[in-house]
C-alpha cells in the first residue's frame, strides 16, 4: 500500500523522514535478525493454525513490518485469546462501504490486519464503545465498523492507510484521522464531543469582545438566522476542524467588530488570527469547503516545524510549501523577511522553517532533502506524491524568495534530484546508476535494463545481493541488456521511484516513455530470468559456456554443475 503521504501520520512524509534514522540504524545493526526473518516467512506454511501470535505481515521492500506494530510486542499472549462481543461493530467491505456510509452520517472506521498485535489490542475498547455508542444513539446517525485492510487492499490504498491500525472518522463522508487514546472511553468521549453542537451563539457585543481578546483563533459566521440549513453546514464544518472554536451571530453590532459589513450578503464567514488580520471565506457554503477554507488559513504566516506541529503541515488542504533551513543563531535575521514574503501567499502556499541546527527534526528532515553544510537555504516542496524539490539560488532576500515562490506557483522551476558522482569506471557485470547518469543507461532507447533500486543498510537488499550479482553473470554478454542496480537513499529522479526497498524496475528498449514494469516476483534467478525473457523488446539468447572447454576435465565441469552458475541447469 502506498504511504501515507510523507505520509499522518501519519507520519506525513517529511515527519516519516524525521524519525527515518533511527530505523535506518537499527536496521543496519540486526542483519542476522532481518535473516533469521525472511527464514521465517519463507517457511510460513510450518506455522500451526493455531498459532496465538497469529503470523508475521508481509514486510515491506525496506524490511519494515508496518508503522504502527510490534513484531514482538505480544509474543507473551495466552494460549486462547477472550471472546469479544463484536455485535456493533459493522464489518465493511468494497461492496457495501460507500452505502454504508451514504446511509449513516457519523462512522468511525477502523482499518486493521488480522495479525496486526495492537489491532488485536484495540479490539475489545473498539467493540464496547460501540455497544455504549448503539445503546446511546440511533445507528444511521453514528456508528462503529471495521474494514480488513489485508483483504479490501483498494480501499485501504484509496485512504492512505500505512499503519494498522488506521481510524478514521468520516463525517457525511469526509473522512478525519482518529490520533486519540484506543481506549472505549476516549474513544466515547471524542465521538460524542464530534456529535455535540459545535458552534456557540454570539448575541451580544460583549461575548464578541471577550472572543476577540481570548482566542487565539475563531471562526465567526454571520447568518441570517441561528438555526436552519447554514448553522447546520457550520456546525459541520466546526466537527471537522478539532483546533479552532466556531461562533455565529445574527446581531450587525457584532459583525462590525469583525470589520464585516452588516449590509454584506449572508451567510458570510471569516477567520480571526491574533497576529493577522481577518482572513474572508468565499466559496460555497458547505461544511468541506468551509473546513478546507480553516485548514488552509488557520495556520501562522511562518510555521515552525516540530513533531507536534508537523500533523497540522502535512494534514493541511495546501500541499505546496516553501521551506527556510537555517541555524538557531541566523534565524533572525532570515525570519521576518520569510514572513513578510509569506503574506503575498496566504491561502495558496505553506511557509515552514526548520531549524537547521535541531537534531530531533531539522537535522534528519535536511538529510533528507539532501541539505549539506549549515548554509541558509530556502527550497520548495510539492509536498504530495510526486515529492519534487526546488532550491533557490543566489542571495536569500524578500525579493528572491517572492519571485521564486511565484516561479513555484507557475511551475516554472527545474526539480533538483540527489545524486552521487558518476563512477569513473562502469564495466562490471551490474551497471552502476546513479541520479546523473540514468538517462544515459536506463533510458538509453536501445537497451532493455533491469534496474535494482537499494538501500544500503536494508537487510533484504543484502540477501538479493549474490542472486542479483548472479544474474547479471548469466546475462552478459547479450548486448541489448543491461543489469543495473542504483542507491536510493543518496540518488532521486523521476523515472525510478521506489516502492519500498528493494524495488527491481524493467525499463524495455523502445518504450522508455512509458512507466518502467515493476518486477513482484520470487527474487531468484529462473524468475527475474523469466520476466526479463517476458517482457524484453529485444529477443535474445542465453550465451552458454563453450561445449568443447566444457569437456577438458570431469571435474571442472561438475564444479560448475554443483555451485549452479549454469541458468540451464537451473531452469
Amino acid at each position: 500500500m502506498a504511504p501515507r503521504s510523507l505520509a499522518a501520520l501519519l507520519l506525513l512524509l517529511l515527519f516519516a523522514a524525521a524519525t527515518y534514522p533511527s530505523t535506518r540504524a537499527a536496521t543496519s545493526s540486526s542483519k542476522d535478525e532481518e535473516e533469521d526473518l525472511q527464514y521465517l516467512i519463507d517457511n510460513t506454511g510450518d506455522i500451526p493454525d493455531n498459532d496465538p501470535d497469529g503470523w508475521l505481515p508481509e514486510a515491506d521492500g525496506d524490511g519494515d513490518y508496518g508503522d504502527d506494530d510490534d513484531l514482538f510486542e505480544d509474543q507473551d499472549l495466552p494460549d486462547q485469546q477472550p471472546q469479544i462481543d463484536e455485535t456493533h461493530v459493522v464489518v465493511l467491505t468494497a461492496a457495501n462501504f460507500s452505502s454504508f456510509l451514504a446511509a449513516t452520517r457519523h462512522v468511525m472506521v477502523e482499518f486493521y490486519a488480522p495479525w496486526c498485535g495492537h489491532c488485536q489490542e484495540l479490539a475489545p475498547d473498539y467493540a464496547a464503545a460501540a455497544s455504549h455508542l448503539a445503546a446511546h444513539h440511533s445507528q444511521s446517525h453514528v456508528a462503529l465498523a471495521k474494514v480488513d485492510a489485508t483483504e479490501d487492499t483498494d480501499l485501504a490504498q484509496k485512504y492512505d492507510v500505512q499503519g494498522f491500525p488506521t481510524i478514521l472518522f468520516f463525517i457525511d463522508g469526509v473522512p478525519k484521522d482518529y490520533n486519540g487514546a484506543r481506549t472505549k472511553d476516549a474513544i466515547v468521549e471524542w465521538i460524542n464531543k464530534k456529535l455535540g453542537p459545535g458552534v456557540q451563539n454570539i448575541t451580544a457585543v460583549d461575548q464578541a469582545e471577550r472572543i476577540l481578546t481570548g482566542d487565539d483563533k475563531a471562526v465567526l459566521a454571520f447568518l441570517d438566522s441561528l438555526s436552519g440549513a447554514h448553522s447546520d453546514e457550520l456546525a459541520a464544518a466546526s466537527r471537522l476542524e478539532d483546533s479552532v472554536n466556531f461562533y455565529q451571530t445574527s446581531s450587525p453590532d457584532v459583525a462590525k467588530l469583525f470589520h464585516i459589513d452588516p449590509a454584506a450578503k449572508r451567510p458570510c464567514v471569516v477567520l480571526l488570527k491574533k497576529e493577522e488580520k481577518l482572513t474572508f471565506f468565499d466559496g460555497e457554503f458547505k461544511a468541506s469547503a468551509i473546513a478546507d477554507f480553516v485548514s488552509a488559513n488557520k495556520l501562522p504566516l511562518v510555521t515552525t516545524l516540530t513533531q507536534e506541529t508537523s500533523p497540522s503541515i502535512f494534514g493541511n488542504s495546501i500541499k505546496k510549501q516553501i521551506l527556510l533551513f537555517a541555524v538557531a543563531n541566523k534565524s533572525s535575521k532570515f525570519l521576518p523577511i520569510f514572513k513578510e514574503a509569506a503574506k503575498s501567499f496566504k491561502g495558496k502556499l505553506l511557509f515552514i522553517f526548520v531549524e537547521r541546527d535541531n537534531e530531533e527534526v531539522g537535522e534528519p528532515v535536511a538529510n533528507y532533502f539532501g541539505i549539506t553544510g549549515q548554509e541558509t537555504t530556502v527550497l520548495a516542496y510539492t509536498g504530495n506524491e510526486d515529492a519534487r524539490k526546488f532550491f533557490l539560488d543566489g542571495e536569500v532576500s524578500l525579493d528572491a524568495i517572492k519571485d521564486f515562490a511565484e516561479s513555484f506557483l507557475e511551475d516554472k522551476l527545474t526539480p533538483f534530484y540527489k545524486s552521487e558522482p558518476v563512477p569513473e569506471s562502469n564495466d562490471g557485470d551490474i551497471k552502476i546508476v546513479v541520479g546523473k547518469n540514468l538517462d544515459l543507461i536506463v533510458l538509453d532507447e536501445s537497451k532493455d535494463v533491469l534496474l535494482e533500486i537499494y538501500a544500503p543498510w536494508c537487510g533484504h537488499c543484502q540477501s538479493l545481493e549474490p542472486t542479483y550479482n548472479k544474474l547479471a553473470k548469466h546475462l552478459r554478454g547479450i548486448d541489448s541488456l543491461v543489469i543495473a542496480k542504483m542507491d536510493g537513499t543518496t540518488n532521486e529522479h523521476p523515472r525510478a521511484k521506489p516502492d519500498g526497498y528493494p524495488t527491481i524496475l524493467f525499463y524495455p528498449a523502445g518504450k522508455k516513455s512509458f512507466e518502467p514494469i515493476t518486477f513482484e516476483g520470487d527474487r531468484t534467478v529462473v524468475e527475474m530470468y523469466k520476466f526479463i525473457k517476458k517482457y524484453a523488446s529485444i529477443p535474445f539468447k542465453l550465451k552458454r559456456q563453450d561445449s568443447s572447454k566444457a569437456r577438458t576435465g570431469s571435474t571442472q565441469t561438475e564444479g560448475v554443475r554443483s555451485s549452479g552458475t549454469n541458468l540451464k541447469d537451473e531452469l
